[in-house]
């Protein structure tokens, strides 16, 4: 996570609230938005004609809604003035908090990579007040997307993960979560945008919502008005660390095929080239593409012949415009398959079959 800072607007992933607001600090800033509150309600009836009653949405969404408490281990930073033993040794444990939502009865949870992170424990809390302790089934970097596993007694309330293709800019959305350790917390708006790409990595596909996002809220669902997850509620670009009206979350889309594979085999498998790219308009190659830059010793590109300077501009003949695109293309294959790219070399064109490998896990 990226810590806010005052001075510039920035994209925040919006988890690791403390798990408690501060008890004192919290009762003021409520007194000061006690008159604006009650100026609200004094207006007319008719403000408020045409807007949706969110009430029955919320009760019957709001069951399959947790939070998610954390406890990892903060890096120490190593003293050099210190000895050898000093040096390894652990540091302090860091209490986080994030969202997440119940998608099987048998306690199945959907909440963001970042949320759980490098937690050594992992509490469930629903919204009745039960706690879990919860297993880490798997985390997808690439989409920022993990699967935990929890014990009920009995089946859970859950909810499922709709079509996030239909979703138009200007619908009706609901946001559910633990903002700031608060739990049990819902917001409204709109969809204000689709296919945001905001330089988190090459599956950038986000939903902009100006339904309030705000730290804590990291993992919980974003829902249409039928009830179903059509977003699960990802960073915040903000000046302050709060919402500031621009929220972003992973389209459903995007998301299913994720959870299906973690709950199927606890991980994701990724095609990889093993090459560096970079965008050929960028390197002054005067037409779109994906430059090789670099070629790893061993990997796929290197058996099938691929050279550093290679312009590829087509996979399986889809057009490749940017190197994101190749990036996307190849990370969405499995590994195994035999794909056909096109590329230019020493101002000649030709095709290269290639036979994907499995993306390597994070170091």
């Amino acid at each position: 996570m990226v810590e806010p800072r005052a001075a510039a607007a920035q994209i925040d992933a919006v988890t690791h609230t403390p798990t408690a607001p501060d008890s004192q600090v919290l009762p003021r800033r409520l007194a000061l938005l006690l008159p604006a509150a009650l100026a609200a309600c004094s207006q007319p009836a008719v403000a408020q004609r045409g807007l949706p009653d969110f009430a029955d949405l919320a009760e019957r969404v709001l069951p399959a809604v947790v939070s998610i408490q954390t406890t990892s281990r903060e890096r120490a930073t190593p003293d050099p003035r210190r000895g050898p033993l000093d040096r390894g040794r652990r540091g302090q444990l860091v209490q986080g908090a994030g969202s997440g939502f119940i998608v099987e009865p048998s306690g199945v949870v959907v909440t963001n990579g970042h949320v759980v992170g490098e937690a050594t424990r992992v509490t469930v809390t629903t919204q009745d007040g039960t706690e879990y302790p919860a297993r880490v089934v798997g985390v997808d970097e690439l989409t920022d997307i993990a699967l935990l596993r929890i014990t009920p007694r009995a089946p859970l309330a859950a909810v499922s993960l709709g079509v996030s293709q239909t979703l138009r800019v200007g619908q009706w959305v609901l946001a559910a979560g633990n903002p700031f350790g608060l739990g049990g917390s819902v917001t409204s708006g709109i969809v204000s945008a689709r296919g945001r790409d905001i330089g988190a990595g090459p599956f950038d596909d986000f939903i902009q919502t100006d339904a309030p996002i705000n730290p804590g809220n990291s993992g919980g669902p974003l829902f249409n008005m039928a009830g179903e997850v059509i977003g699960i509620n990802t960073a915040i670009y903000s000046p302050s660390g709060a919402s500031a009206g621009i929220g972003f979350a992973v389209p459903s889309d995007l998301a299913r095929p994720v959870v299906e594979s973690l709950l199927r085999d606890g991980r994701v498998d990724r095609g990889w080239l093993g090459v560096s790219v970079a965008d050929a308009d960028e390197q002054g190659r005067g037409r779109r593409g994906a430059v090789i830059m670099g070629v790893e010793r061993g990997s796929p590109a290197a058996r099938a012949g691929l050279r550093q300077g290679d312009l590829v501009t087509a996979l399986n003949g889809e057009a490749v415009a940017t190197s994101r695109a190749l990036v996307r293309g190849v990370a969405g294959l499995p590994p195994g398959e035999t794909v056909r790219l096109t590329l230019s070399r020493g101002g000649r064109n030709q095709e290269v079959a290639v036979q994907i490998g499995r993306r390597p896990d994070p170091p």
